[in-house]
Order: structure tokens, then sequence, then C-alpha cells
């Protein structure tokens, strides 16, 4: 028996087991290469949330609707729509102020912010660049009526 066919005995001995191995271990190979091939790079920077453009563009939309609303419905019939879009000013106005480094209290709840203090934070916004209507509107005391 030469050299040859030892080594074509022992290939074809061995084959079977190699195939067993890379069928168990493969998956878990490949998966720890496309880890470490994914913490090679870096991360991309990704916004916290909306952008500002989509922020700008829904305050000045919701300050809109406020002064409308403000002028336009029965007393009882705008109290809960004036505290809905007082609440969604409010969550938008600290949106913004975070994405513009704004200072502001970030409250516990949405549409949590007093009168003076959503007016602040919008003029806070309004100094800081982000164009809104020059008139804020009238706001309910306390965020209700």
């Amino acid at each position: 028996m030469s050299l040859l066919d030892v080594g074509k005995l022992a290939l074809i001995t061995v084959t079977p087991t190699l195939l067993g191995t890379a069928a168990v271990y493969g998956p878990r190979l490949c998966s720890a290469i496309a880890r470490a091939w994914a913490d090679r790079r870096p991360e991309e920077p990704r916004p916290l949330g909306p952008p500002i453009e989509q922020l700008a563009a829904d305050l000045r939309r919701l300050l809109r609707l406020h002064e409308a609303l403000t002028y336009s419905a029965h007393i009882a019939m705008r109290a809960h729509r004036l505290w809905a879009v007082e609440a969604a000013i409010a969550v938008r106005a600290v949106e913004a102020a975070q994405a513009l480094d704004v200072p502001h209290r970030q409250p516990e709840r949405p549409g949590e912010l007093t009168r003076a203090e959503l007016a602040a934070l919008l003029h806070g916004l309004a100094d800081a660049g982000m164009v809104l209507p020059s008139t804020v509107g009238h706001f309910t005391s306390d965020g209700r009526l």
C-alpha cells in the first residue's frame, strides 16, 4: 500500500466527521464573525426624535389650530379640545427644546406644563431660531378650563 492510498483512506474516513462538525459549528462561527464585523464599524448617530423641520411645522399648525379654537366654538364645546391641543403643543415643544438644547422643565406626564411654562418654552424656542407664529394665543390656566 502506497502513501497515496493511505492518504485517500484517511480522507474518506475523516470526511463525514468534518462535514458534521461544519454543519453543527458553522452557523455559530458565521454569527460570531457577523457580530465581530458589526462591532468593528462605528455606530452612526441616530436622531432622538423627529426632524426639527417637522417639529416646527407641527408646532405652527397646532398653534394656528389653538388660535382658531379659541375664537370659534362655544366654551363648553371647546374646553376639551383646547386642553388636548395644548397638551399636543406641550409635547412637541418639549421635543423641540430637547433637539435645540433649550433649557426647560421635563414634565412627568405629557401636557403637564403650566400656561406660564409653556409660553416661556415657546418664546425660548423662538429665541433659539425656530420660526413660530408671532402670537402664542391665550392658553388656559394650568392646561385645563
